[in-house]
Order: C-alpha cells, then sequence, then structure tokens
C-alpha cells in the first residue's frame, strides 16, 4: 500500500522535500502529480522543472494565490477554485503512482476546504497510491492516518534581516 506523507510545521522546506520524494518517485519511472492548492499565477520554479521532466510529471496551480488577506468576495472565489482542485484530486487519484496536495492543509487552515473533506480523500485513495499532502498546522485528524508525518522547523530565516522573497529560494 502507497504511504500517506505529511509535510508540516513552520520551517521551511514542505514543498521541496514532497518535490524530493516526487522526483524519486519519477525517476524510478513513475509518474507524478503535484496539485497545488494555494498557489496560482505566480510562475514558479517548480513549473519549468516539471516541463523539462515531460509527461510523468505534471505539477498544475489549482489555486489562486495568497489568500491569507482575502475579502468575503476574494474568499469565495479562493473557496470555489480549493473545491475544485479537491474533486481533480479524486479523479486523478488512480492515474498517478503519486500525488501531491501541494499546500491543502493550508487550505484546511483559510476554510477553504473542511479536515473532513481531505480526510474522506486520504481514505479513498487507491491502495497503491502514494499521497503526500503538505501545509502548516497539519489537523490531528490527517497526523492520525499518515504514515509518516514530518515538520519542518525554522531556526533563522533571512526575512528576520529584511530580505524578501529571493527567486530560486522562495519562488
Amino acid at each position: 500500500m502507497g504511504p500517506v506523507v505529511i509535510y508540516t510545521g513552520h520551517g521551511k522546506g514542505k514543498t521541496t522535500s514532497a518535490l524530493g520524494a516526487a522526483l524519486d518517485v519519477w525517476a524510478r519511472g513513475g509518474s507524478v502529480l503535484v496539485l497545488q492548492f494555494i498557489k496560482g499565477g505566480w510562475r514558479y520554479g517548480e513549473l519549468a522543472a516539471a516541463a523539462a521532466l515531460g509527461s510523468r510529471f505534471t505539477v498544475r496551480q489549482a489555486g489562486l494565490g495568497f489568500v491569507r488577506f482575502a475579502g468575503p468576495e476574494e474568499k469565495a472565489a479562493h473557496r470555489e477554485s480549493a473545491r475544485r482542485a479537491l474533486a481533480e484530486a479524486e479523479r486523478s487519484l488512480g492515474q498517478y503512482d503519486l500525488v501531491v496536495l501541494d499546500e491543502v492543509i493550508y487550505a484546511v487552515g483559510f476554510g477553504l476546504l473542511t479536515v473532513e473533506e481531505v480526510v474522506s480523500l486520504v481514505r479513498a485513495r487507491p491502495p497503491a497510491v502514494t499521497l503526500v499532502l503538505t501545509g502548516r498546522n497539519a489537523p490531528f485528524a490527517l497526523v492520525e492516518l499518515a504514515d509518516a508525518v514530518f515538520e519542518a522547523v525554522e531556526v533563522r530565516h533571512h526575512a528576520g534581516a529584511g530580505v524578501g522573497a529571493q527567486k530560486g529560494i522562495e519562488y
């Protein structure tokens, strides 16, 4: 049975760790879907890398971008986008060896999805599919279902010294 893996915590590296696992599956001949629940609009480096890897490595931006400061109308649009992404994830589970639900835990934290919806998806996955979830503050119900949970811990970050997001590091 494919494991359920969660990368959570307040440090950097959750998506990067998930992408590392995805690259390993791809390198061994498997197929990968990375479905990004929040990211959208920007051209992140992982999109260019995935395009270079070919059809067995797919990254799809399903989000609308930053949601933290969204007003009620914007939040409704984000919620609809997250629901479409969840439906796409459900349809895609049997088509890939590894599916990464990038930032899906953020989607729960921002109230775009319920934890019950994500738990239902985890429980419904085909046995051979490895499922990876990322985002801060993983709810206990998801942690309880996971086979492995890793926490990213920030020790020091250049933002604390006033350095903004850097291309190739944050995006």
